[in-house]
């Protein structure tokens, strides 16, 4: 029986497979992304502004070691999906057993050095002034929970690829509603301030890996490993760190980004810029959620028939995929338009911060419409074993565009020129994804006889 719910990547309509593919990614994601905005808004109101500028500059460090996992896990998902497709059983246990022992060993490492060199790495990320001592705390908490981050986030890729989305969502929601009870008793009630709000984002990641663990050990998981298939196996690992290398990439490219935007903020408007780019990245990760979703969704679906040789359901998977995520990113685009003000003040009353806030929100949104070529296009090359387009498609906003543009433009324009760099990198993302999906149809899509 459990077999069979992943053969059903290949076997029921595509528009009915995406949406419950992508439903439960998406809402997942959106409680994922709501307890990141709550606990942003409670330690704005509960602890201050300044608090959230300090969480800003610890995410990037934790949630790049953290997306080891997520690398591994999408590298290795990629690689269960197409072995699925072709009932090679064996090779899926032994890519996720591989996939366990490559997140332990490489977060665990990257953790040890992040304590030992802690102080340096706050203040290279724009941790300056009076951000510095709350992001320090928040810091050194956090990072001891950052490896059960890591396996949950590679473990949640494995469960949508073997076709079990509500179970990924359940591993999704657990911890964040987790986050924000504690959040109220440690911040609220007990008045740990920072450290309050570090311990319960720690043992909310203990919580969704408890769950993750029990899924897997459960019947209803086919991913039934043992001790043989977690040594290391050459071909597999290079496949895996391959593929993964392009997550990898990504979140170290966001973490750059993180690391610049910080510093030029802070040089041209204090907190005050740091913060109103804290709120802007919020509501990037909240708004976004339906779109993401649909990205979660296609890929095991593009993945599994891509490796049954289903060509005619990859296409009409990716065209599918494309329709819904745009047509959901012009809803969100539509709301952040209209109301950005009032979404600021739920997050803090400053006057500077509700002054500057919403006219720069408004520009990091301009492009939301024409995101999901850009998405979708990505995540394809991934889902296919095709790392190098995957790598360069998915690098092309922040890595050859945005970070450009934002060391560039301020120069010209001042703080503004950060602001219009973000729709400036998007279309042009946009653009070259576009030409190298539409190449790589009329070149390998094509549909055999059935």
């Amino acid at each position: 029986m459990a077999k069979d719910s992943s053969q059903d990547l290949g076997t029921q309509p595509i528009s009915k497979l995406l949406i419950k593919q992508a439903a439960p990614a998406s809402i997942g994601i959106l409680v994922m992304s709501l307890n990141i905005l709550v606990d942003t808004i409670f330690v704005g109101n509960w602890i201050g502004p300044t608090a959230i500028a300090a969480i800003n500059v610890v995410l990037p460090v934790s949630f790049f070691i953290a997306a080891l996992g997520m690398a591994i896990g999408i590298g290795g998902s990629s690689i269960i999906s197409r072995a699925l497709g072709a009932n090679n059983y064996e090779k899926a246990l032994k890519t996720f057993g591989n996939q366990i022992t490559l997140t332990l060993v490489l977060t665990l490492s990257l953790v040890t050095v992040g304590l030992l060199f802690a102080d340096g790495i706050i203040e290279s990320f724009g941790g300056k002034g009076a951000i510095f001592e709350p992001a320090k705390i928040y810091y050194e908490i956090v990072l001891y929970g950052v490896p059960l981050l890591a396996l949950c986030m590679m473990a949640n890729t494995v469960i949508r690829a073997e076709g079990k989305p509500k179970f990924a969502m359940y591993a999704m929601m657990i911890p964040s509603v987790s986050n924000l009870i504690m959040d109220y008793v440690f911040i609220y009630l007990l008045d740990f301030g920072m450290a309050g709000a570090a311990w319960a984002t720690t043992l909310s990641y203990l919580i969704c890996l408890v769950f993750i663990l029990w899924f897997f050990v459960s019947k209803r998981s086919e991913m039934k490993i043992d001790f043989a298939h977690l040594g290391l196996n050459f071909p597999i690992v290079k496949e895996i760190s391959s593929l993964g290398f392009v997550t990898l990439s990504r979140q170290a490219v966001v973490s750059v980004t993180y690391l610049f935007m910080n510093n030029i903020l802070f040089d041209l408007g204090g907190e005050t810029s740091v913060t109103s780019y804290a709120i802007a990245g919020r509501m990037l990760m909240f708004a976004m959620f339906p779109v993401l979703g649909v990205t979660q969704g296609f890929l095991p679906i593009a993945g599994f028939n891509y490796g049954a040789e289903n060509y005619h359901r990859v296409r009409e998977t990716l065209n599918t995929a494309i329709k819904y995520a745009a047509i959901l990113a012009t809803m969100v685009f539509i709301v952040l338009m209209i109301f950005p003000e009032s979404i600021i003040r739920m997050f803090t009353t400053d006057a500077d911060v509700v002054s500057q806030g919403p006219n720069n929100m408004r520009w990091v949104f301009a492009a939301t419409p024409i995101i999901a070529w850009q998405l979708i296009g990505a995540a394809y090359f991934q889902a296919i074993g095709k790392a190098v387009p995957a790598l360069l498609l998915t690098l092309s906003r922040q890595g050859l565009f945005f970070i450009p543009l934002i060391l560039i433009l301020p120069k010209f324009y001042g703080e503004f020129g950060v602001w219009i760099s973000f729709p400036i990198s998007d279309v042009l993302a946009t653009i070259v994804t576009a030409y190298f999906l539409n190449r790589e149809i009329k070149r390998n899509l094509i549909p055999k006889d059935v």
